[in-house]
């Protein structure tokens, strides 16, 4: 078998593409329907010797489209039981995307990649979600990959035997509060460290060095 010849950097390590992890809570599962209530996003970077760390976090709470369905089921499952308070200082979805999309596009120009490329977990769910965001907010410089995603459901699976976060953050030994769950931020943190844990070890395992 040929040895994979590896470069330490991140324009080449995915062909082009910027790993940055995205968690969305909604207020249901139709991404056509239901309003995208929380978004964050966790960029990827590498250091000299071609490991990745969780760089940057960048979230925003948002207020539910015009005509969006709320799900009450969802809204008890993911906390936000008032999507439409003031308190929640909530931007509407133009407003988020582009408060999330400026540092991405940033990150992307300094790395040289050429797309972003969601990482999650249940990733097309996500990107289910944000691309129908996109289009209600007429935004025409998406940053991300159409369809191709990261999916730690899948690579949990691989490395772990598990496809739960949870359980799979637990076979990874890395550090889980329960009372922090279902919030785009907490979930979108421990989604990269995960991602950044199995892209690790895989450097490790195979001498990618």
């Amino acid at each position: 078998m040929n040895k994979i010849i590896y470069n330490p950097k991140m324009a080449t390590r995915f062909r082009g593409y910027l790993p940055i992890v995205i968690d969305i809570e909604t207020a249901g599962f139709d991404h056509q329907t239901n309003a995208v209530l929380e978004i964050a996003a966790v960029i990827i970077k590498m250091d000299d010797a071609g490991f990745i760390s969780p760089a940057e976090t960048i979230a925003c709470n948002v207020l539910p489209f015009e005509g969006a369905i709320l799900d009450p089921k969802a809204l008890a499952f993911n906390g936000i039981l008032e999507p439409t308070s003031a308190l929640r200082q909530a931007k509407t979805e133009i407003e988020a995307l582009r408060e999330i999309f400026a540092p991405i596009r940033q990150a992307m120009k300094t790395s040289n990649c050429k797309r972003a490329i969601l990482t999650g977990h249940n990733a097309a769910f996500d990107l289910n979600f944000l691309k129908a965001a996109i289009k209600r907010s007429k935004i025409k410089r998406d940053p991300f990959h159409p369809f191709s995603t990261f999916d730690t459901v899948t690579l949990a699976g691989l490395a772990y035997q598990q496809t739960v976060l949870a359980h799979a953050i637990a076979a990874a030994d890395i550090e889980w509060d329960a009372s922090k769950a279902h919030t785009a931020v907490y979930d979108a943190e421990k989604t990269a460290e995960l991602f950044c844990k199995i892209v690790n070890q895989w450097q490790i395992q195979i001498g990618l060095d």
